[in-house]
């Protein structure tokens, strides 16, 4: 009879024991999240093994106060000035040992953080995360209101204890294919759909910017203003201490459909002036609309419009 009941005891043992190996391979894999994050999400997802949280901030800012469990990696690391051109990517070792140093590998999940009470700030977040996405990490999102939504509005935790992430050798698969030239663009201009993400009065070639040599824009491209990504938090109000949210997935679908249609494969080339801010509506597109073929033209307006053959209106 013992034998009989030890015989039984094995048999149960063998046949849970894969579905106890499922369940821990399961646990060691961070289930992706969307691509942009609120608060209540990333709150619950900062233990989760496979989630690196990225603060892009100077460092002083990480070091007076960070989201528990964020590394610090500062936005310049990310891009770069290239000759005359800011905001230009890393060569591509540089961007991996980056990536790598982070502790971030292709199939991470990665959410990126910074501040967002002014318009650079905001860009600098959309600009790591396409970059990331360049660099062939799998799983990027972005922190809606960023640390000034956790912090100063939620009043949600906050560390003063920093992260010395575990190194890992990253081997990503570049995304070329997301990034263009002044020579595509140039090469294409009849071909694709050029979107203009500044705003109104530089489109029309009423402002620029002091580093631009030109106030105008690239001929034939149409206007998607970046002002549309975003709305005030809370919607209406002006607290102090909140800022900037993205806007609903259903509004963003309608700002950019009125533009760009809603062709989820055309070519669409979207430019700013430095390729920093033409990141968000490529975020956007991208991974919150599932447009396939948005690529960035980084160098932009700064370089475009040096340029006295490149076609230019008005």
């Amino acid at each position: 009879m013992k034998r009989k009941m030890l015989l039984m005891v094995l048999a149960l043992f063998f046949c849970l024991l894969p579905l106890t190996a499922t369940a821990k391979s399961h646990m060691a894999v961070a289930k992706p999240l969307p691509p942009v994050v609120i608060t209540e999400e990333l709150a619950a997802a900062l233990t989760t093994p496979g989630v690196v949280v990225v603060d892009i901030r100077k460092v002083e800012d990480y070091k007076a106060g960070h989201i528990p469990g964020a590394v610090n990696v500062f936005y310049g690391t990310w891009a770069i000035k290239v000759g005359d051109n800011d905001n230009q990517l890393p060569a591509d070792d540089d961007l991996a040992d980056a990536i790598g140093s982070a502790g971030i590998k292709p199939d991470s999940t990665v959410v990126v953080y910074g501040k967002v009470d002014t318009p650079p700030e905001r860009f600098n977040i959309t600009r790591v995360a396409w970059t990331l996405k360049y660099a062939g990490v799998k799983n990027v999102s972005v922190l809606s209101g960023g640390f000034d939504k956790w912090a100063m509005c939620e009043k949600r935790a906050v560390s003063t204890e920093a992260v010395s992430p575990k190194g890992v050798t990253y081997k990503g698969n570049f995304n070329k294919n997301i990034v263009v030239d002044k020579a595509y663009v140039l090469a294409n201009l009849k071909k694709v759909l050029i979107v203009d993400v500044r705003e109104p009065d530089f489109f029309n070639g009423k402002q620029k910017l002091p580093f631009v040599a030109k106030a105008a824009r690239i001929a034939g491209a149409v206007n998607l203003p970046t002002g549309q990504v975003f709305e005030k938090f809370p919607p209406g109000a002006d607290i102090a201490g909140c800022s900037m949210v993205f806007k609903s997935k259903d509004a963003l679908k309608t700002a950019a459909a009125s533009v760009v249609g809603d062709d989820l494969n055309r070519e669409i080339i979207v430019y700013c002036d430095t390729g920093k801010v033409a990141s968000a509506w490529w975020f956007v597109l991208t991974e919150v609309l599932g447009y396939k073929n948005i690529k960035n033209y980084d160098g932009s307006a700064q370089e475009w419009m040096k340029d006295d053959t490149a076609p230019i209106e008005p």
